[in-house]
């Protein structure tokens, strides 16, 4: 019995159909999570334009230090919640990018040629995938990580948790160099606690790729 000869360009166009899917949810899920981080800097912004406004009126009293914390923690659990989604994004990205590579494997089962035509990877390995995030361009691991954008979220939430943790300390009656050690403290405890625990999570993806 004779192959079809119309079998690998069915074969082909399944994959390149599943590849385009692919794509089209790549890029779905950073258009998502670009506004939800561009929705995020707004609040932000805001509440320092409100605190700005506040102390020219009030000054820094009670009242002042009350709105301070509230929006402190309105910002710090709204930010908190979108590197989550960040990291889950990144996850996402990476099983989409790890499900891409082995469309390609498929695409140089059928003709090896290929390989010398790929910028991207075709094997759903660390290698493979570094290969299609650096497009040939050679990068540490380091470098990646600080680039990222859940590391640009999360320093952020960093520096709003350090603000709040002073505007607590100080309302507690701190004095100045106490307040800028449990300022410090509250960066490094949510750092620790919040950012470094999720940055695992990834990491461990993507040694790992699901299957």
């Amino acid at each position: 019995m004779t192959e079809d000869p119309l079998a690998p360009a069915v074969r082909t166009q399944i994959l390149a159909t599943e590849h385009w899917s692919l794509l089209a949810t790549r890029s779905q899920t950073w258009s998502e999570v670009m506004g939800r981080i561009t929705a995020q800097f707004t609040f932000a912004s805001a509440s320092l334009v409100v605190l700005a406004l506040t102390v020219q009126v009030v000054g820094v009293n009670d009242s002042f230090r009350l709105l301070a914390i509230w929006l402190g923690v309105s910002v710090l659990v709204t930010g908190s919640l979108t590197a989550l989604r960040v990291r889950n994004a990144s996850q996402e990205d990476l099983m989409l990018v790890a499900g891409m590579n082995r469309l390609r494997a498929q695409y140089v089962a059928m003709d090896p040629s290929l390989k010398d035509h790929l910028v991207t990877g075709w094997t759903d390995d660390t290698a493979g995938i570094d290969r299609t995030y650096a497009m040939g361009v050679h990068r540490t691991g380091l470098a990646h990580f600080l680039a990222s954008a859940f590391v640009f979220v999360g320093s952020v939430n960093v520096v709003v948790a350090a603000g709040l943790g002073a505007v607590l300390a100080d309302t507690a009656g701190a004095g100045g160099p106490a307040t800028f050690v449990l300022g410090l403290l509250s960066a490094v405890l949510y750092a620790g606690l919040v950012v470094w625990p999720a940055h695992r999570g990834y990491r461990r993806a993507h040694q790992a790729p699901a299957r």
